[in-house]
């Protein structure tokens, strides 16, 4: 795991596959620069002449860009792009384009996200089988989650325009509140 001394930047990252965890280790005498994704090594430069500059690695299909950058002496302001956008711009898209819940599943916390430009349906760390029906309110989308749980992922109109569409997600006919986690 990442050592602490050199640990200068930590970011929590929602994607459809999962809520992901981003650790950054600069060594700002040595130049050294780790790039942790959810506990693991994914990238390192022990030694480094350039103490500036930007990172590019993948966490599931997103796109990331790690920058480093001198703000006045040995001072150093670090940032987080995803797909090419600043984390918070990011965060705001993503709040509009996907909608996610926490279900604890024998005894385990799963991530179930609706992409809702596609309708797919990730749990965990891939899209699930789904079946939608019409019905006179809206759409619903039913699918497995264990031998013992089904989700049904109820769409209906909030009649104004600006709101759109609300997603509520039911387990076993209990309503599930939204993951409020970045």
């Amino acid at each position: 795991m990442a050592s602490s001394d050199d640990v200068v930047a930590k970011w929590q990252l929602a994607l459809p596959d999962g809520l992901h965890v981003v650790i950054f280790e600069h060594g700002t005498t040595s130049g050294k620069r780790v790039i942790w994704v959810d506990g693991k090594d994914i990238f390192r430069k022990e030694w480094m002449f350039k103490l500036v500059g930007k990172e590019h690695f993948e966490v599931g299909k997103a796109k990331c860009t790690i920058g480093v950058e001198a703000v006045s002496g040995f001072a150093y302001e670090y940032t987080l792009e995803v797909n090419g956008k600043p984390l918070q711009k990011f965060r705001e898209n993503q709040r509009k384009i996907q909608k996610a819940w926490n279900v604890v599943v024998d005894g385990e916390i799963k991530r179930i996200c609706l992409e809702k430009d596609t309708l797919d349906v990730w749990m965990a760390d891939r899209m699930v089988e789904t079946q939608g029906v019409f019905t006179d309110t809206g759409v619903e989308t039913y699918f497995n989650i264990s031998e013992r749980m089904t989700g049904r992922i109820v769409a209906t109109s909030s009649g104004k325009k600006s709101k759109g569409i609300i997603h509520t997600l039911f387990v076993n006919d209990d309503e599930i509140l939204e993951a409020t986690n970045e």
